[in-house]
């Protein structure tokens, strides 16, 4: 296995994923969703070269068509339909974010020392890359207003979760796989009309701006 590659697709994803609490513009945010599952079909590309799986590579394909491909493409549509451009004001300001981003990667290499000492490998030695993801996607569902930003949170999540199963297994069963992100994709699309339906009735989708018409 090519532990530089590994390492790369590693490291490229625990970016997008600090990247997305940093930028505030939505098409800018669904950019570097696209780049996230290029580089999550990349990873499982790596491991499926070292580990020589044909399934894992025909998961590695599926992957990079549903995650870095489609979804990308209903989040567009949703941009299009709702005519929003901008995160509004998060919860937590952009500095704060960030900071708050390095704290969590921390914890996450502090959660899985113990697993690396287990059974040190290239694989293993990623693991917190994966943690760092589920706990930055998470933040994200709780500190951005928008409801298109919280699905992006949600994304975020559900790769980091991918991406620890990839290097925990060595590779999750294919079928497995193609069906979490099959899952996805139906979210996404009710998501989309969900949104949409929103906007339409509303004016916008702002969750505080919601929650007080509620009240």
């Amino acid at each position: 296995m090519n532990e530089q590659l590994l390492y790369v697709a590693a490291g490229g994803l625990l970016l997008t994923a600090v990247l997305v609490l940093w930028r505030r513009e939505l098409t800018a945010i669904v950019r570097l969703l696209v780049i996230q599952g290029a580089l999550l079909a990349a990873l499982a590309g790596v491991l499926a070269a070292g580990h020589r799986s044909v399934e894992l590579s025909v998961v590695a394909v599926g992957i990079f068509v549903l995650k870095a491909v489609v979804v990308p493409l209903v989040l567009g549509r949703v941009l299009r339909d709702t005519g929003e451009a901008r995160e509004t004001k998060p919860v937590i300001n952009v500095t704060a974010s960030i900071l708050v981003a390095a704290m969590l990667i921390l914890i996450a290499y502090g959660i899985s020392r113990q697993l690396v000492r287990l059974s040190p490998s290239a694989e293993t030695h990623a693991v917190p890359v994966g943690l760092a993801m589920v706990l930055i996607g998470f933040f994200v569902l709780v500190t951005r207003r928008r409801a298109l930003s919280q699905i992006v949170g949600f994304l975020v999540l559900d790769n980091g979760i991918a991406t620890t199963a990839f290097l925990v297994t060595g590779g999750v069963p294919g079928v497995v796989e193609l069906a979490v992100s099959l899952d996805v994709l139906l979210l996404m699309l009710v998501l989309q009309i969900l949104t949409a339906r929103v906007r339409t009735a509303f004016g916008g989708t702002d969750i505080d701006e919601l929650r007080e018409l509620h009240d």
